[in-house]
């Protein structure tokens, strides 16, 4: 019998049949154009949208101290106009006629480009994303600078100070290694950032060797790459991006706490974790679910539902190519921060202190392969799950990870939670009124880790 089958059959007689059925995943296909671009794709013959994505190997994570940022003002410059599209008026409105919508992100270990697309205008698409990253104009350099300088603003108080927890927290893990670095640098680095620098990192960073274009839509494959040829074929080939290992994690507990004024505290808790591809991985991912995948799992269950100390707390487990990190993210008033650390540390050496319950583990394990047959409705997450996993080196199909993540036990999240939430392995940042009160509730919280 089938583990789908066995979880199923804990539910009622009209749920099971549905519960055990296995979701026809969709099947990502991969190709390699010559000059080392790869193409990876998903056909959804069920679809009437489609997506696509160009992922790029540029982010925070290979740059330095000097120039932190430019991979994201990059990504802002690249739509200010192409040797093929110098009117961005003109460039928006042909994707838009398309049925899409420009967008990009950059994110510490990549930057993408994305629209989603009517299924007849897979060409159009493809050719105005190509020409923005392969031939920009580098214009209006000057200007972008000033909206990127705002767009920081939401991470800084008003004396320049940065009060986001995630980047405390990174720089507090990481060091000075490029993956304590902002994403989008600092006011001081981007107003150095010059035209010279930003080709500078276009030609080493936009190479054929770190591109990666994902589609899906109602289209055959093979019209993806045929399509793809023309505007990424003549990228050059260049040679792939190599990361520096990450720094062993600091031993702890650490804590970096700001003084803000203002109604709430927040807060993010940083414990050491593993890649997406280290055997380890499906149990933490169950782990992650566990502990929060809606009210009825553990920590919004104990800290919202039953004792109403907070709003929302959110549980994370983010993943770069070659290390891990849980995050535990939320926000309360500065009076009961103390409280909240303490019902959170409390669920946490509770995950390792016993056998996890076998059938919170299985409905973790249901939840993920729903949550994957869900995805399989969205051309945008088809195209972002092979597209990620390809650039990351970690290119998975989505049964295969359902088959990792259904045969962890229980026996495993429970030692995973024990080697993760150890007061040693603590990095906490804390932004909120009375930064020494929030840093002694922080550590007195902290001694319910085990050692």
């Amino acid at each position: 019998m089938s583990r789908a089958r066995r979880i199923a059959g804990r539910g009622p007689r009209t749920d099971r049949a549905r519960a055990g059925r296995v979701p026809a995943f969709v099947r990502g296909r991969r190709a390699v154009l010559r000059n080392g671009v790869t193409v990876v794709g998903a056909e959804t013959p069920a679809l009437h949208s489609a997506a696509l994505a160009v992922f790029v190997r540029a982010g925070s994570r290979y740059e330095n101290a000097e120039v932190n940022g430019v991979s994201h003002f990059l990504e802002h410059l690249l739509f200010r106009g192409s040797e093929g599209y110098p009117d961005t008026l003109a460039m928006n409105a042909v994707v838009e006629s398309a049925g899409g919508s420009l967008n990009a992100v950059t994110a510490r270990d990549y930057s993408c480009f994305y629209t989603p697309i009517h299924p007849d205008f897979l060409a159009t698409g493809l050719d105005v994303l190509g020409d923005i990253v392969r031939r920009p104009l580098f214009r209006d350099v000057d200007v972008e600078r000033q909206v990127i300088l705002e767009e920081i603003l939401d991470e800084v108080d008003a004396s320049g100070r940065d009060v986001d927890p995630d980047n405390l927290a990174k720089r507090l893990a990481f060091g000075t290694h490029p993956l304590g670095l902002k994403i989008a640098g600092t006011p001081r680095t981007v107003r150095a950032i010059r035209e010279a620098h930003l080709r500078a990192h276009h030609a080493r960073f936009y190479s054929g060797a770190n591109v990666v274009v994902a589609a899906a839509g109602p289209f055959p494959f093979e019209s993806v790459v045929g399509a793809a040829r023309a505007p990424f074929g003549p990228i050059p080939r260049g040679r792939a991006s190599r990361a520096s290992p990450p720094p062993r994690w600091r031993a702890g507990p650490l804590c970096r706490a700001v003084d803000h004024e203002d109604a709430q505290a927040e807060f993010t808790l940083s414990f050491p974790s593993v890649a997406e591809h280290h055997p380890d991985f499906p149990a933490a991912l169950c782990l992650r679910r566990m502990l929060d995948d809606g009210l009825s799992s553990r920590l919004p269950y104990e800290i919202v539902e039953r004792r109403g100390l907070a709003y929302s707390i959110h549980c994370g487990l983010e993943s770069f190519e070659d290390v891990g990190v849980f995050c535990i993210d939320g926000a309360c008033s500065p009076a009961r921060l103390g409280r909240v650390l303490e019902a959170v540390f409390e669920v946490l050496s509770g995950a390792g202190a016993g056998l996890a319950a076998a059938e919170e583990l299985e409905r973790a394990q249901r939840r993920h392969r729903m949550s994957l047959s869900f995805a399989t409705d969205s051309a945008h997450e088809l195209a972002s799950w092979f597209g990620t996993g390809e650039l990351l080196g970690w290119p998975e199909q989505m049964e295969g990870r359902c088959r990792r993540v259904e045969r962890v036990r229980p026996g495993e999240v429970s030692r995973v939670a024990r080697a993760t939430f150890r007061r040693r392995n603590l990095v906490a940042a804390l932004v909120g009124p009375n930064a020494p009160g929030l840093r002694r509730a922080l550590f007195r919280a902290a001694s319910a880790l085990p050692r």
